[in-house]
């Protein structure tokens, strides 16, 4: 079969995918291997991504979407040159969670109490580690200690003193870690330096976090990662600096058209700056579009122009690709070289196991986490009439808007007294909608992963690796295309 020829002009609701003979014993996720990879050096247990869209993933999102084993990407939709918010949601998801905390936050033993607290409410944090001033460990200060305490207190006669603690001299395994806090009886074990420097911090909490999450995307030192977005012009390498610098695990590079000379000057004067730093770039849709970015040197491809929910960009310019054409096209051009992520027209879960059988290696998705409890932005009640009973009831919502949308192109360009024709002359390619608001993302996720795994069993594949390797021996053998009346029997309920 020719694929490429048979999905012209195709997207995920044109087809049915043919079951198969069932090999797995349970579609249970935490036993069906789903593991990936989200750029050349970053694998992924999950291979769901959040989109860099600022109503969609700030620190709250790509926290909870790295320990489910997926990551997020924190979006470039604040104010040019205004780079440090973006710095602070990534750093914000560096410490959610750790193994050993490298750089814990610390105060000086002749500090008072109101340092400690003003330190503690700006970090989050309910553990300070006390330092002299050739930085050797003091004590621990906690917000138990700090409790009903007057604000001139001194901080030293509140800590815990060293001489009290179990600390432990080198570094040491989380297993070692664990065995020996739990055998002291302790929650939190300083780790130093031979000399008294402080080494870090192991906290019991964070050891609690390793064994919950089992499949979450982690760094070399256990912290999680994530991923920031930058433009292609402006401020985009400073932009781009700073956030490595503050502990972004993968830089992407996102404007409206990845095949353009203005990406390819972007790439070259990343790769100038930061070297071998993850680059993902996009987006893209053709087979041309694909090999440009991956003569590039990139580390992924993002595929797609104008399938995602909140993108009126076929509407406005009547450019693009549908999406499984699109998808077919980047995968043939570029083989498994580098990972594509496909990005938008996913409109329900089905569609998900069709985004890497035509050759996604990752998904990623915005309008199917609008509205949950992390996604950025005050909810609103808006009075709605319910048919059934005619009575007006006030609902919930929230705001979802495309990154090429009228407001989210005011916020980043700080155009707020800018006019009506003013802002029409931006050429707008996204949409600004209320939707309903809902509860916590992680139970999206874990349906979305319940029904790729059933996917997995009716494709007769063992593993997310196996279903795409049967897929594409044999495409004939899974494809049926859906005529009108088939897609409304399949789709519309």
């Amino acid at each position: 079969m020719d694929l490429l020829q048979f999905v012209r002009g195709c997207t995920f609701d044109d087809f049915l995918l043919t079951p198969q003979l069932g090999v797995v014993p349970s579609r249970d996720p935490s036993t069906i291997d789903l593991t990936t990879r989200f750029t050349s050096r970053v694998p992924l247990r999950r291979p769901i991504v959040s989109a860099n869209m600022d109503t969609i993933t700030r620190a709250a999102m790509a926290s909870v979407l790295a320990e489910e084993g997926g990551i997020g990407v924190i979006d470039r939709g604040f104010r040019t040159g205004d780079i440090a918010p973006q710095v602070a949601e990534i750093s914000a998801v560096k410490r959610t969670q750790h193994g050993i905390i490298t750089d814990p936050h610390t105060i000086d033993e002749h500090g008072r109490i109101a340092d400690a607290r003003r330190l503690m409410d700006h970090t989050g944090v309910g553990t300070l580690v006390v330092i002299d001033a050739r930085r050797r460990l003091q004590g621990l200060l906690t917000e138990r200690d700090i409790r009903f305490v007057p604000a001139t207190t001194g901080v030293a006669e509140r800590m815990t003193p060293r001489d009290r603690l179990v600390v432990h001299t080198g570094t040491i395994s989380l297993a070692d870690a664990e065995h020996l806090m739990t055998r002291q009886k302790i929650k939190k074990l300083p780790l130093v330096n031979p000399d008294g420097t402080v080494l870090g911090l192991i906290t019991a909490k964070d050891l609690v976090k390793h064994r919950d999450h089992p499949f979450a995307t982690r760094d070399s030192r256990g912290r999680l990662q994530v991923a920031a977005a930058v433009g292609a012009t402006g401020d985009f390498l400073e932009r781009a600096i700073e956030v490595h610098n503050a502990g972004a695990d993968v830089i992407v590079i996102d404007i409206a058209h990845g095949h353009s000379l203005v990406m390819d000057q972007a790439i070259q004067r990343l790769r100038h700056r930061l070297g071998s730093v993850e680059l993902v770039a996009g987006n893209v849709a053709t087979s041309d579009g694909a090999r440009f970015l991956l003569d590039r040197g990139v580390d992924a491809i993002k595929v797609g122009i104008g399938p995602g929910g909140g993108c009126t960009t076929r509407l406005t310019t009547n450019f693009g690709v549908p999406q499984v054409e699109a998808l077919v096209q980047c995968r043939l051009a570029v083989g498994d070289r580098v990972p594509l992520i496909a990005d938008g027209g996913v409109k329900r879960d089905g569609s998900v196991a069709e985004a890497f059988l035509f050759g996604g290696d990752t998904v990623m998705l915005g309008s199917a986490f609008a509205g949950t409890e992390e996604t950025p932005g005050e909810t609103v009640l808006k009075p709605v009439l319910m048919p059934e009973s005619q009575k007006i009831v006030r609902v919930p919502f929230k705001v979802f808007r495309g990154m090429a949308s009228i407001g989210a192109v005011r916020d980043r360009l700080d155009l707020e007294d800018a006019g009506a024709r003013e802002l029409e002359a931006l050429g707008a390619e996204g949409l600004e909608v209320s939707v309903p608001a809902r509860g916590p993302v992680r139970a999206v996720i874990h349906d979305m992963l319940k029904h790729l795994c059933s996917a997995i069993s009716y494709g007769g594949a063992e593993s997310l690796a196996d279903l795409r390797t049967k897929f594409w021996s044999n495409p004939e053998q899974y494809l049926v295309r859906l005529s009108r009346a088939a897609r409304a029997e399949s789709f519309e309920r």
